[in-house]
Formats: C-alpha cells, sequence, structure tokens
C-alpha cells in the first residue's frame, strides 16, 4: 500500500519504510504531486512484496491499521509507466551489477595484502589500521610517530599498457611511485590508497590491474586498505582508464632523514632502476612509436631480444625493502644523510633537491650500465645527452647519500637485497646544479 497523507504525519518522509509484513510505502502530503515522478520508483521497491498498489489518507491510520478500506489503484499503471522508455543508469554507461563483480573478484587479492593492523571493516566507508602503542611497530621503534604522506600515478605509461593489452604491472607502477617517494624521509610504508577511473567496467580487466596493485603493496610490505572505481563513459574511452594512488608510512622524528647533515666528502650511492620506470613517456613514445615508427610488437636488436611494448612496459623497481633493511640495521648511528627517487627530471631534477645550499653531487659519468632503451631513444631521436640526462634516469632510480667509511657495508647490504648498486659521486662545494665528469 501507498499512504499519501493529508496532515501531519510526524516523523515520516518522503519514504520512509517498506515493511515486509504490512507491504507499504508512506509519503507526505506535500509529496502527493511528485506521485507521478517517483510511481516507477515506488513500484520496483514493492513490486517484490505485493502485486497490486494501494492508497488511503494518511491520517485515517492507526497504529493498528487504516479506518476505511483502501482505494484499489492496480500496478498495471505502474508497469506501464515503467515501460521501456523508462532510462536506466547502465544505458547511460554506467553498470553497477559489474562494478559489484569486480568487488568480489579484487576480494582475495586485497586481503592477501592486510596485516593484524588492518581491522575488518567490510561494507564501511573507510578502511581502518590499528595504531597500537602496545604492539612491537610502535611501542619497540616508534616512540614518537610522525605520519607521512604521498600520491602519484602512472601518466601516459598507461598508453603503452593499452596497446599491449597488459594490465597486470601498471598497479606495481602506481605503488612504487608513491612508496619510493616515502622512504626518502626515512618513513615505513602502512598502507595504500587507490583510484581508478574508466570508461567501461570490465571486471575482468578491473582485477588485472588491482592485482598489479596488490603485487606492489607485497613488495613494499604495506597493506593496500582500500580504493575507489569510478565508471566514467563520457570521459574516457570503454577500453582506457587512469590510475591514482596514495601511500601512508610512519617515521621516528629523531629519525628523519631530510639532507640538513650532508657534508662535502659523503658518497651518492645509485640503485639501479629497471628502464624507463613511469616518467618521460611523453618522450620516449614520440620517439619510438611516433618519430621511429616502431609498433609494440618490434624487437630491434637494441633490446636484446625484448619487444618494444615488453621494454617500456618493464614495472618500475620498489625499493622499500633493501633501503629500510639499510635504516634498521644502523640502529644508534646515521650513516643514510640523505635520499632520493630518481623520477620525472632524472638526477639533475631530483639529486639537488636533498642537499644544502652551497652543496653539490659530483656524478662520475660512465660508473654505472645505461639500459640500452635510453640508447635507442637518445639514437632514434635524436635526442641530445643533456635532454636525456634532465628527463630519463639513465639507469639510477634510487639514490642514497652516505658517510664514506659505510659505503662498502652499505652497498654489500644492497645487492643482498637483489638491487645492483655503484658509486656514482661525491658531495662537493657548488651548485645548486650537479658536476658531471
Amino acid at each position: 500500500m501507498i499512504f499519501l497523507g493529508d496532515g501531519e504525519c510526524p516523523g515520516l518522509d518522503l519514504v520512509v519504510s517498506v515493511r515486509q509484513k504490512t507491504r507499504v510505502v508512506i509519503l507526505r502530503q506535500r509529496n502527493r504531486f511528485a506521485l507521478g515522478h517517483f510511481i516507477r520508483e515506488l513500484f520496483y521497491k514493492v513490486k517484490r512484496y505485493s502485486d497490486e498498489l494501494s492508497f488511503v489518507p494518511a491520517e485515517r491510520i492507526t497504529p493498528g491499521g487504516c479506518k476505511f478500506p483502501p482505494v484499489r489503484y492496480h500496478t498495471d499503471m505502474a508497469e506501464a509507466e515503467s515501460s521501456s522508455s523508462a532510462i536506466t543508469y547502465k544505458q547511460a554507461g554506467v553498470d553497477i551489477e559489474a562494478g559489484d563483480a569486480m568487488v568480489e573478484r579484487i576480494k582475495p587479492l586485497v586481503q592477501a595484502t592486510h596485516n593484524p593492523r588492518v581491522m575488518d571493516n567490510y561494507g564501511g566507508f573507510a578502511g581502518l589500521f590499528r595504531l597500537d602503542f602496545g604492539e612491537q611497530l610502535f611501542r619497540k621503534q616508534y616512540r614518537d610517530p610522525v605520519l607521512a604522506a604521498c600520491t602519484d600515478g602512472v601518466g601516459t605509461k598507461l598508453k603503452i599498457a593499452f596497446l599491449m593489452n597488459q594490465l597486470d604491472t601498471v598497479g606495481i607502477d602506481l605503488v612504487a611511485m608513491s612508496v619510493n617517494d616515502l622512504i626518502c624521509g626515512g618513513a615505513e610504508p602502512l598502507f595504500f590508497l587507490d583510484y581508478l577511473a574508466t570508461g567501461k567496467l570490465n571486471p575482468q580487466r578491473m582485477a588485472e590491474i588491482v592485482k598489479g596493485i596488490a603485487d606492489g603493496c607485497r613488495q613494499a610490505n604495506c597493506a593496500l586498505l582500500g580504493g575507489e572505481t569510478a565508471e566514467m563513459p563520457s570521459f574516457y574511452k570503454p577500453r582506457e582508464f587512469d590510475l591514482a594512488g596514495f601511500a601512508v608510512g610512519v617515521v621516528e622524528r629523531n629519525r628523519i632523514i631530510d639532507g640538513r647533515s650532508v657534508k662535502p666528502g659523503d658518497v651518492a650511492i645509485g640503485l639501479a632502476s629497471s628502464g624507463l620506470h613511469s616518467n618521460g613517456y611523453g618522450l620516449a613514445r614520440h620517439v619510438l612509436l611516433d618519430a621511429a615508427g616502431y609498433k609494440v610488437t618490434d624487437r630491434p636488436a637494441e633490446l636484446a631480444g625484448a619487444s618494444v611494448g615488453e621494454e617500456m612496459l618493464r614495472p618500475t623497481c620498489i625499493y622499500v625493502r633493501a633501503v629500510l633493511d639499510v635504516l634498521q640495521y644502523y640502529k644508534v648511528k646515521r650513516p643514510v644523510k640523505a635520499m632520493a627517487h630518481i623520477t620525472g627530471g632524472g638526477l639533475p631534477g631530483n639529486l639537488p633537491r636533498v642537499l644544502p645550499d652551497g652543496l653539490t653531487v659530483r656524478i662520475k659519468e660512465n660508473s654505472w650500465p645505461v639500459p640500452p632503451i635510453f640508447s635507442l631513444i637518445a639514437r632514434k631521436g635524436p635526442v641530445d645527452s643533456i635532454e636525456m640526462k634532465r628527463v630519463f634516469n639513465m639507469g639510477i632510480g634510487y639514490v642514497m647519500i652516505v658517510a664514506p667509511s659505510f659505503v662498502r657495508s652499505i652497498l654489500a647490504r644492497l645487492r643482498r637485497g637483489g638491487h645492483r648498486a655503484w658509486v656514482i659521486g661525491k658531495v662537493k662545494k657548488g651548485g645548486p646544479e650537479l658536476q658531471w665528469h
């Protein structure tokens, strides 16, 4: 039944309830004229409970029921108004059922990244993460914890993923771009959030993306605490999407690494990149795909058997475990004085950011092997060496500035952690530009 109120009806609003036993929906008087607009929605709400709709004045309702028999209004009219001419959200391009199916697909992927600090809040509107001072994380490691946070995306590297139809690695890039920034200050990543916007929500394709994000979180020892997926058919092409990521970590206040203690004679250790990582793709795509005319399936001799697409889609290295292993090994001494994630801008655009005024790093060229993808871009452009250095990482994805007496031990720990690393320069007076020799 639908009850239309003619007078005051305390506690009732537009649609207060659908009661399974009495099968009613209750409206205030002020909405009587809106009935035509709402009848379709009301019909869908009550049709599962009753074969027909009934109307009576609300003032004839008592706690025990209606004072007078209801005037019947058969559902055929409602069904006529809910004909195929009614537009649905799915017809507009947003598939709610596909979103629900995606959630079910990604649930085990997300849960695999959780640890005991992640609280069970399934169905909630926010992820919950425990800051337990009674547990080892904070009680034994952090007396004055400071939260650190950062955000980033993947950029036009996604264009290569579209061309390759390979979606399970760009999530690793997404995590890497944030957690590698986070550890530059000495912070331990705690949890990660993602935002995924697409033109057409395909549960299987979206699950592939989230798989990569979960893989990245596991590499970074952080929990995938939550995320948001938006289906935007008028904004993105059906098979395209964009990604954004957000990382939160913690660092002891007196262990924050900010570069203030850097002095002349300190040594720059460079950790190898896997290739392009997630920066400079505007130039890389223009040179390789547009100017040189390569297809993503082509295999130039310089790439040693890899295709152009495979090389351009190679995931960004995540340095979290190796770097934190070094920081946590030295519990009293502070040999690591500054760190930089080498992203857009290359060494010249990132390393000077962590150095005090009046200091620079004299970089020894040819002290590390440059991945062949950079030589290919430089040759096919052609792109001069100055431009290459200020756009790409050129094979160095992360830099640590350390005290000279600890260089050998730190290099050994990094290499045991699976990362190639080299001494690439020394701190000198000068700047702010890097010196190359």
